[in-house]
């Protein structure tokens, strides 16, 4: 799946969002630490590719912010924050 942007949300949150947008049949995946270095220890990311913008503005009045940009994997910022 393309990653367009991105929500950080905690393990507790989690959940409570997955159901949410597998009801309204969102696409997204999870990603933890591991697969995405930035993030903080205890956070999980709800990773979205590019939705139409309807779409966008439930997603967006569901997490009650903008969500944030996808990093570039081969930005010199992204590959110093994970280590490679």
């Amino acid at each position: 799946m393309e990653r367009s942007f991105y929500y950080p949300v905690s393990w507790s949150e989690a959940q409570k969002y997955k159901m949410m947008l597998d009801q309204e049949g969102v696409p997204y995946e999870i990603l933890s630490p591991v697969d995405l270095p930035i993030l903080e220890q205890g956070k999980l990311a709800i990773v979205f590719p590019s939705i139409p913008l309807r779409l966008y503005a439930w997603v967006r009045a569901l997490f009650y912010r903008d969500g944030l940009r996808y990093p570039d994997p081969f930005s010199l910022d992204f590959k110093l924050k994970s280590g490679k």
